[in-house]
């Protein structure tokens, strides 16, 4: 590849590129609990909301709307506890509210997947992996509720979740996007790790 398809390639993708950066960041961030990761978070998904709107991943599309109200809720409930305990504490996620959490996404991956049939039948428009992408889109917002919530469960959720998101974006040929995920897989067993051992040493306090 040439210099000239390179810019070329990165002028026609400038969108994708900043939402890769900004989300990397963001999630590092994350990892190291500090409460600045959420205006990064805040920033990466506007941009993805763009990419995945001309992508016409509407159930990713409509994800970052609730991603931004998760970011911003994330944000309050962390600097909440921040100024109430001094750190971003981790906290641990019961038994019972796993399995409420986790049914929920199944429900709303189903509501979420007829939501986007109907709607790519009212636009006349062939949607690209309607009931994968609704459940993907699904858990990823049960894992971010969680991970607004300080518990370390989000980063198991997160692992699968981004797997086989890898394999969606491989098929839509957003190739940023997929090596984006990849990473992000190694950055959600950062984070679990890190995670694990602040319980640790809150638990020895």
């Amino acid at each position: 590849m040439n210099s000239h398809a390179i810019v070329t390639w990165l002028l026609d993708n400038k969108i994708e590129i900043a939402g890769f950066i900004a989300t990397l960041l963001g999630i590092w961030l994350t990892t190291k609990r500090l409460l600045v990761c959420w205006p990064v978070t805040l920033l990466a998904d506007f941009l993805y909301l763009v990419v995945f709107y001309q992508a016409r991943l509407f159930s990713d599309t409509l994800l970052q709307v609730f991603f931004v109200a998760f970011t911003l809720y994330g944000w309050w409930h962390w600097w909440r506890g921040v100024r109430e305990d001094g750190d971003v504490r981790v906290v641990p996620l019961g038994l019972r509210s796993a399995v409420a959490a986790l049914a929920a996404g199944a429900v709303g991956a189903v509501l979420l997947s007829h939501l986007m049939l109907y709607l790519g039948a009212r636009l006349h428009v062939t949607i690209a992996l309607p009931h994968l992408d609704a459940t993907l889109a699904s858990y990823s917002l049960v894992a971010s509720w969680w991970q607004a919530r300080k518990q370390i469960a989000n980063w198991w959720l997160w692992i699968v979740v981004d797997l086989v998101y890898i394999g969606e974006y491989i098929y839509k040929d957003l190739w940023a996007t997929a090596l984006l995920y990849l990473i992000l897989v190694g950055l959600a067993v950062l984070g679990w790790w890190d995670w694990r051992r602040a319980a640790k040493l809150q638990t020895a306090r």
